[in-house]
């Protein structure tokens, strides 16, 4: 598995926003996605997407309509997201 983890710091209110935009295409090769609010800043959060595969998180991440949803996150961002991409080498799943 491959993915990334993001630090994005938004504009106020963004939270509705954002939980839209979370539930929309699921490209090839998408297994999940998780976002974390801080307890310490309402407008700091932490996405994870995961992906079966290195192969299939790039096509997603250089694809026209990542692009776009990227453009369209954008407008509620303060900055640009904090990005660390990888792969996945370890998972503890409850029922294990």
């Amino acid at each position: 598995m491959y993915g990334t983890i993001a630090r994005m710091k938004t504009e106020k209110g963004a939270l509705e926003e954002l939980k839209k935009m979370g539930t929309g295409r699921q490209p090839a090769g998408y297994i999940g996605s998780y976002v974390f609010k801080s307890d310490k800043d309402p407008n700091e959060f932490w996405m994870v997407a995961i992906f079966k595969d290195k192969e299939t998180y790039f096509a997603n991440a250089n694809s026209p309509e990542q692009d776009k949803e990227f453009r369209n996150l954008k407008r509620f961002l303060k900055s640009e997201p904090d990005w660390h991409d990888g792969e996945i080498v370890f998972e503890n799943k409850a029922g294990k």
